[in-house]
């Protein structure tokens, strides 16, 4: 499989190294740090569905169980398609800011942006004012991995789509048996379970009978 982005990617770099340090730094730690962010993202969202319906607590549970199948089904691509590192592949190019991978670790696509696209779009599946939060730190996740030199710009381009493609399809064929399950969750006597799958929402007290008569 060839890209014509060659040159793109060699802008994408050269402009790296004309960054000042701390720019540099911060794009290698965030390319790593972002799937930290993702990670604790989940787990609020997990936490705050505890009081939610079934099925937002479902696709709250869904959400992390969906980027997991985006990365593996990234995993199974890169093994098919085979393509080198641009930080190896590339002529004429600056050195990467980031340790260029070993061979065998395919490019096509990123795992990072496959994630990052999975993460971003699940999680507004479960809160949809998320998008302005989640959308901007998935497509600096993916331009950060061009950027410290270890992607071709269509790696990280593929990866955000399948990573989005998957998410949606995941959570959407999931959602009914999850929901099914928070339901027995919600419903059974051990404590572990419950605490898991949270009280659900809180259900106001009925009125008593008589301040509802009229005298």
């Amino acid at each position: 499989m060839t890209f014509e982005d060659d040159a793109l990617y060699r802008d994408i770099t050269d402009f790296a190294h004309d960054t000042p340090t701390w720019v540099q730094h911060a794009a290698e730690v965030w390319t790593e740090a972002g799937l930290l962010l993702f990670a604790a993202l989940f787990v609020v969202g997990w936490w705050r569905s505890r009081r939610d319906g079934s099925r937002d607590f479902a696709i709250a549970v869904l959400a992390p169980v969906a980027t997991a199948v985006a990365y593996v089904g990234s995993e199974l691509l890169k093994s098919g398609v085979t393509e080198e590192r641009p930080c190896r592949a590339v002529t004429g190019a600056v050195a990467s800011l980031a340790a260029c991978p070993a061979s065998g670790d395919w490019s096509f696509p990123s795992n990072h942006a496959t994630i990052a696209g999975a993460a971003a779009v699940a999680l507004v599946l479960v809160r949809r004012a998320l998008v302005l939060l989640t959308a901007p730190l998935a497509l600096l996740m993916a331009f950060s991995r061009v950027f410290v030199g270890v992607h071709y710009p269509h790696d990280v381009a593929a990866g955000l789509l399948l990573g989005a493609v998957v998410a949606v399809a995941a959570v959407r064929l999931g959602t009914r048996p999850a929901t099914r399950l928070a339901d027995a969750l919600r419903a059974s006597s051990a404590p572990a379970a419950r605490w898991l799958a949270g009280p659900g929402p809180a259900v106001a007290p009925a009125a008593p009978y008589a301040a509802h008569r009229r005298r």
